[in-house]
């Protein structure tokens, strides 16, 4: 099996989107989705500086709605019938679109909520995220918890990120872990934490108003690294784990455990591959970082096939 990764917040950078827009009906696809969610994603993945893409409420919407373009892409070059499918915190709205959980329009539409709620939680404190890389775990979590922080995302690879109040976090980096450094990370708030709980019924009412099927492929969910066979279930999970810490790690191991082949990351790809690489030694990666790399995709389908 194949997993089809979708990246999360922080992946973006400015102008990623400049050759994809050149493929047919791509500026049409992302002006659509553009005008249905009210962000120029268009806009914002072309000529938006680092600054504008680092806010929450376009950055979201902008990283899936890149996923789901690579996705089509790929899927017009060639079959993704057994498929995997995991996201990374944001990302999971893309993979609920690939395994068949959520229509594309209902993923916009919900990924829309969730960017401008979390936004506005995240300006009820100064609040950030860093990635703690090395180090032993238990001396990280440790430390984490010392400074007042939650361990938000447990990435696996030798990674762990911190979020909480930005005074916390200046002062994990200057007593970081041994054998490791703190990395301050692009993102507006302390995402999948108790910062975020305001963000939550916003989105759980958008979400009422959606029709989930269950997943045709399977779906793992960073709740815990299980596959989750209910889609309603999985919409469940998709509202609260903006307050909840983000089980990559967990999905790793679920990858291992199912025997997995290879995985792909979709743009803006990087983030999951370099992960993989450290956590999943000798899998093969391919990051689609712009439509030069879709044949690199589609070999490695081919090959499992």
């Amino acid at each position: 099996m194949i997993v089809l990764a979708c990246p999360g917040q922080g992946s973006q950078t400015p102008g990623f989107l400049n050759e994809w827009l050149e493929l047919p009906g791509a500026r049409n696809a992302l002006g659509e989705a553009s005008e249905r969610i009210g962000v120029d994603l268009i806009a914002h993945g072309t000529v938006s500086d680092a600054d504008t893409i680092r806010d929450t409420a376009v950055a979201q919407p902008l990283i899936v709605a890149a996923s789901l373009l690579a996705w089509r892409e790929l899927a017009a070059r060639t079959s993704l019938a057994g498929v995997g499918v995991a996201g990374h915190s944001v990302g999971e709205f893309a993979a609920a679109v690939l395994a068949g959980v959520l229509s594309e329009h209902d993923a916009l539409q919900l990924v829309g909520v969730r960017g401008r709620a979390m936004a506005e939680a995240a300006t009820h404190s100064e609040t950030g995220m860093a990635a703690v890389v090395g180090g032993a775990e238990d001396d990280v979590l440790e430390k984490i918890a010392a400074h007042g922080l939650t361990p938000a995302n447990r990435n696996g690879g030798g990674q762990i990120v911190a979020a909480g109040e930005v005074a916390g976090l200046a002062a994990l980096a200057d007593d970081a872990p041994r054998a490791a450094r703190v990395i301050p990370l692009q993102v507006a708030g302390a995402f999948h934490t108790e910062y975020m709980a305001s963000a939550i019924p916003s989105l759980r009412a958008a979400a009422s108003e959606v029709t989930a099927s269950d997943p045709t492929h399977t779906l793992w969910t960073n709740s815990d690294g299980s596959v989750v066979t209910d889609g309603a279930h999985f919409v469940e999970l998709l509202v609260s784990q903006v307050a909840h810490p983000v089980r990559w790690d967990a999905c790793m191991t679920g990858f291992q455990d199912a025997g997995i082949s290879g995985m792909i990351e979709l743009t803006p790809a990087g983030a999951l591959t370099g992960i993989a690489k450290r956590a999943l030694k000798g899998t093969p990666t391919v990051a689609i970082k712009s439509p030069a790399d879709l044949d690199a995709a589609v070999a490695m389908l081919a090959d499992a096939a």
